[in-house]
Order: C-alpha cells, then sequence, then structure tokens
C-alpha cells in the first residue's frame, strides 16, 4: 500500500492523497476504532472541523481539525459538505457526518466522507443495531467512554454527562439487539451517579435481551469492560429448547471459561465432545434442554425440579443422553464435561462481534 501511494502521489497527488484515506479508514477498522476516532480521522484529513450527529440516538460528536475534542457549537449547517450513514435498514439512517465547510467537495473531502460514513455504519450497527435509545441514556457519551481512542479530556466530559463523579466505579453491559450489541453503563451502587447511569442489574426475563456484565472498573478502563462484557454475552443463551442457558452473565463468575472465548469462533473445528452433542440434540427436542438443567443443577432432583419432570422421568431422560454422549452425566466430571461442551456451544452460534 505504501509503495502503491508513492507511485500515485509522484503520478497525480490527489489520487496518492485518496489511497492514503483509503489506507487510513481500513486500518482505523481493523483496529476497531469508535465514533470519536473516525470524526477526529474525518477533521485531521480534512482540516476541517468535523461532526457526527444522530436524532435518534441523540449522538452529537464534534472533532476539531487538530484532533482535540470541540464543543458542540451551532447546529449544522445544510450547505456543510455531509454524508448520510444509513441506510435506514441497518437502523443507522438518522446519523449524517458532517464535514463543516461548504461545498463542492474535492477527491479527497469526497473519499474521506465516503470512508468515515462506512465506517460509523460499521460501529452503529454493531453497537445499536436497529433498537432506539432508551430513555435517559445519552448515546455520545456511552459511545465515548467505551471508546478506547477516545482523549482522556474527552472521557471525562462523557461521565460528567452520565453524572459519574472521578471516583465511581462502573460495569459496562452488553445488551444483545437484533443483529447488534448496544452498551449501557451501569454504575456500580455508592458510585455517587446521577439518575442517567443505570443502577441497578439487568433483568433476566424471557423478554428481555441477552445481556453480557463487564467487570467493575475506574472510568479510566471502561474499555477494558466494555471487552469483557461482549465476551460475557457470547456465554449467554436465548433460554430457548434449541439455546438452553442464562440469558445473562456476569464475566466475574466465567472464570477460567473466558480464555475459550478468544480461541473459539465459528471456523474452529469442532472437539469430539461438542459433535456428540450435536448428536444427541438431534434425537429428541427435550435433550438440550435436560442436558442444560444437569449441568446448571446442583443435583439431578434440582433439575427434575428445574425442568418440571418427575425424577423418574429425568432419570431415563438421562440413560437415554448417556448413550448418545458416550460418558455419563450422573458424576461431578461427566457434568464438568458436559458443562464445558454447551460453553463451547454458546461461544459457537454467538461470535465475536467486530
Amino acid at each position: 500500500m505504501k509503495d502503491l501511494e508513492v507511485r500515485l502521489a509522484a503520478l497525480d497527488p490527489d489520487a496518492g492523497a485518496a489511497v492514503r484515506v483509503i489506507g487510513y479508514f481500513d486500518r482505523l477498522a481493523e483496529a476497531g476504532g469508535g465514533l470519536e476516532a473516525i470524526v477526529r480521522g474525518a477533521a485531521v484529513l480534512t482540516g476541517c472541523p468535523a461532526r457526527l450527529t444522530d436524532e435518534e440516538r441523540r449522538l452529537s460528536l464534534r472533532v476539531e481539525p487538530d484532533g482535540a475534542h470541540g464543543a458542540p457549537g451551532a447546529p449544522p449547517d445544510r450547505s456543510w459538505l455531509n454524508a448520510d450513514v444509513g441506510p435506514a435498514g441497518g437502523g443507522t439512517g438518522g446519523a449524517v457526518l458532517w464535514l463543516e465547510r461548504p461545498g463542492p467537495a474535492g477527491p479527497v473531502e469526497a473519499m474521506v466522507l465516503e470512508r468515515a460514513a462506512a465506517a460509523v455504519r460499521v460501529v452503529l450497527v454493531r453497537t445499536r443495531g436497529r433498537a432506539p435509545v432508551r430513555a435517559g441514556d445519552d448515546a455520545a457519551a456511552v459511545e465515548v467512554l467505551i471508546d478506547a481512542g477516545a482523549p482522556p479530556e474527552a472521557r471525562r466530559h462523557a461521565a460528567h454527562v452520565l453524572g459519574l463523579t472521578g471516583a465511581a466505579q462502573v460495569r459496562a453491559v452488553a445488551l444483545a439487539r437484533g443483529t447488534g450489541i448496544e452498551p449501557v453503563i451501569w454504575a456500580e451502587p455508592g458510585a455517587g451517579a446521577r439518575p442517567k447511569a443505570d443502577r441497578e442489574p439487568v433483568p433476566n426475563p424471557q423478554d428481555s435481551p441477552r445481556s453480557g456484565i463487564g467487570k467493575a472498573v475506574s472510568l479510566d478502563c471502561v474499555p477494558q469492560s466494555w471487552d469483557t462484557a461482549r465476551t460475557a454475552l457470547r456465554f449467554t443463551a436465548e433460554g430457548t429448547g434449541d439455546d438452553p442457558g442464562p440469558r445473562s452473565v456476569r464475566y466475574d463468575e466465567l472464570g477460567g471459561l473466558a480464555l475459550l472465548a478468544g480461541s473459539v469462533g465459528p471456523a474452529t473445528p469442532l472437539i469430539p465432545d461438542e459433535l456428540a452433542l450435536e448428536h444427541a440434540a438431534a434425537a429428541a427436542p427435550w435433550m438440550l434442554a435436560t442436558l442444560n438443567a444437569v449441568a446448571a443443577s446442583a443435583s439431578l432432583r434440582g433439575a427434575a425440579a428445574a425442568l418440571l419432570v418427575h425424577h423418574s422421568t429425568l432419570q431415563e431422560r438421562i440413560e437415554h443422553a448417556e448413550r448418545l454422549l458416550g460418558w455419563t452425566i450422573r458424576k461431578p466430571d461427566g457434568r464438568q464435561r458436559l458443562h464445558l461442551a454447551l460453553a463451547l456451544r454458546r461461544l459457537r452460534r454467538h461470535p465475536p462481534s467486530p
């Protein structure tokens, strides 16, 4: 890419600049850059203030040409260069990227708008899906807090908007919304948060979104909590017959299982225990729910109570399951083996987000 930039710059300065713009935003996307980093790139590359607005999410980010976090300023002028982030089908139709300069756009400005808008679209779909922002949330502040590339002053301002003090302990929570993930900041009790920050744990009823709850951290470490929240989300389940298990998982409770998340994805070869689990699951509609209850319960009687079946019925199901699995699940080591196979299955069903 660097050699291509040099050759194009010698032949056509505009073409060389366009290639540099493409390379910049591609590298930013590969690194998982957040909204603040994308808007900052647009401002620095064009030499004029840039901003991102989204009325639906009540989101507004503005960055000066030197890369500093900018004050909100006056409402956008329709004569400014801009690009719709849409399409609306991705849940991002209300977002607009602005360059605070009247048109027409030169080759560099046009390329910056195109590539930056595409990068913004990926982030918004990834973190918000199709869900509207809930009342009381400040979308821009939350996005800045979870963005590892946001400057310290921007993070302090975002914390202030959410009513969080410098000594606050918070957790990032990842909520599964359609095809996206919605970030929420949950203030620990006694953290000195005003009502704008959630204080209660995410409930676990059947109609609530799947949720991964990250580690409790200081305000400077919210991006790390967000990473752990997304890891925890992968261990959640829909709570259905085809995907039984908890709809809400805390990273703190994963222990060594969290190490699996970094090495297991849709393309990772299945181990024999996973193949055996899928073979058993195909044998009966009650199989997965029964195996999950056995793995999650302290006793077989507890599992029978959770399944609302008689103890003798559960014994018959277990005998059938053990023949298909090839190992016993009535002993602690067998249940641990089953628990691990179920965890691997959830990790494959819920791959890591970009």
